[in-house]
């Protein structure tokens, strides 16, 4: 069976899709399927309603330009050598103490998380925006997009030590995407039905905290049992730190990627990284058959096509956050790394996740956009006739118009639900539909993500970064969503088990600063 499936596999791989036109793979083909700074994209008409103010148009959609996927041409394979110097030239990293948020994170003595770069700092190691000049795809030279050197002087004055309360922005992000992902596991490949009957139970519907199992029927808990592996760390009994998940070890990864190769990195780069230093075992769907395929020897791209049939799922844009953050105000740089990142293991409409996700992240970044703002440079950053732009917009219209969430969701699942729980489509237009229906509001923007169902885990983790950006300060997140995770990140990561995230946003804060 499994000869026969590969078999099935390579056929399928074969045959042309009649999607091509409107779906491209390459960067040099998405880059020119979207829209120019000359001419944006417009936003999608959104019906008023009380809850919120409807987005506006985008002034500087992403793509304008932007490094190609490769950065600079590998010399070898995924196992080529680290850039020399990667790891030395480093200063300790420094820590505060979170107001009210439990102690601060020590500061770790070895591994990644224990260095940092000369003049991060203190200023003195600004970021230029190189996204917008340098090689293309193809190595050939390219003029800088209009406007270059504004943003690049503005965003100079943005990074540099994390001015202009980015660091605190970042530890909010940080934060955000370590509740909203706590949030949605236990109730992870639950169905709709589930998570509404399971919450209601305890009096916690429509969605406003931790779930618990305590005063749920046990006739109910044995119709829909809590997920397995999350339930005994993610309950509202059970809280102790944030545990280990996923969704927080790819962004881990993508901070140990900057840091050792720069923003300039390659795909090779990513490939070399996870051999060295993600456990096999903690990988899943696209990710595991490319970690495979790079086990077979296969090199990117086709590390993401061959035999995989999960590459246009949700694993993409789960790492995109770092990218944006990295990148705040310059949502063609973010976007730009986000491609080369998700092109180990995606294509198409997953590939286009991560773009959204990055450009929307860099957007929010900057502590001016408001979230409809962000949803709308994200989505220009994605191919406009594509099922994923589609859905975007679908998810962001329905829930401009809409004021009953539930009513939101059920029309999402009735449009998106024959996909797969982890597909790129639906889970997207979920993410946008519940940042857009919260409004900026940190707790509406978890809980509506979470309680639509799909893939709870990861559309929590991506709402609440998003949402902590706009919120601007781990200080401004409720106490009882920030408490419980006791400023400690648990990890198979190397170098970061029990980081706090207080340590991350100054790590993180460097890396933005790094040219």
């Amino acid at each position: 069976m499994r000869t026969l499936a590969a078999r099935l596999l390579d056929e399928l791989a074969r045959l042309p899709s009649p999607l091509a036109a409107d779906e491209p793979t390459t960067w040099a083909a998405i880059v020119a399927a979207c829209p120019t700074a000359d001419s944006p994209a417009p936003a999608a008409p959104l019906p008023s309603r009380p809850q919120h103010v409807g987005p506006g148009p985008v002034t500087h959609p992403p793509f304008t330009s932007g490094r190609g996927p490769g950065g600079p041409a590998p010399t070898t394979g995924p196992a080529a050598t680290a850039r020399p110097g990667a790891a030395d030239g480093r200063q300790p990293a420094q820590t505060r103490t979170p107001t009210g948020r439990g102690p601060a994170s020590p500061a770790p003595t070895t591994g990644p998380a224990a260095t940092a770069r000369p003049g991060a700092a203190d200023g003195q190691q600004s970021a230029r925006a190189h996204s917008r000049t340098g090689p293309g795809p193809d190595g050939s030279a390219r003029a800088a997009a209009p406007g270059a050197g504004h943003a690049a002087s503005g965003r100079d004055a943005l990074v540099r030590a994390g001015g202009d309360g980015l660091r605190e922005r970042l530890e909010a992000a940080w934060v955000g995407r370590a509740v909203g992902c706590l949030l949605g596991k236990p109730v992870e490949k639950l169905p709709l039905e589930g998570i509404r009957a399971l919450a209601r139970a305890t009096g916690n519907w429509p969605l406003g905290d931790w779930f618990t199992a305590r005063g749920v029927p046990p006739a109910l808990l044995a119709a829909h049992p809590w997920n397995r592996r999350s339930a005994p760390t993610s309950l509202a009994e059970n809280i102790d730190g944030m545990p280990e998940d996923d969704d927080l070890n790819y962004p881990l990864l993508g901070l140990l990627l900057l840091q050792r190769h720069g923003k300039a990195f390659t795909t090779a780069d990513v490939a070399r990284l996870w051999l060295d230093e993600l456990p096999a075992g903690r990988t899943f769907t696209a990710e595991r058959v490319a970690y495979r395929n790079l086990l077979l020897g296969l090199e990117p791209p086709a590390t993401a096509t061959h035999h995989n049939p999960f590459r246009e799922w949700i694993g993409a844009l789960i790492r995109a956050d770092v990218h944006g953050w990295t990148n705040p105000g310059d949502p063609a740089g973010a976007a730009a790394q986000a491609y080369r990142d998700a092109a180990l293991t995606h294509t198409g409409n997953g590939v286009y996740a991560a773009l959204f996700v990055a450009a929307a992240t860099a957007e929010a970044a900057t502590g001016r956009a408001d979230v409809h703002t962000a949803l709308q440079t994200g989505l220009a950053a994605v191919p406009p006739r594509s099922r994923l732009a589609e859905a975007i917009r679908f998810g962001i219209r329905t829930a401009a118009g809409e004021a009953d969430f539930d009513l939101v969701v059920d029309r999402l699942h009735a449009r998106y639900g024959h996909h797969h729980w982890v597909h790129a489509v639906p889970n997207t237009a979920l993410i946008a539909a519940a940042l857009t229906h919260a409004d900026g509001d940190f707790t509406r923007s978890v809980c509506r993500a979470v309680s639509g169902g799909w893939d709870t885990d990861s559309n929590g983790a991506t709402a609440g970064a998003l949402a902590g950006l706009l919120a601007g300060s781990p200080d401004r997140i409720p106490h009882r969503w920030t408490a419980p995770l006791k400023n400690r990140l648990a990890t198979s990561v190397p170098g970061f088990d029990g980081i706090g995230f207080d340590t991350l946003a100054h790590l993180t804060a460097q890396e933005a600063a790094r040219s």
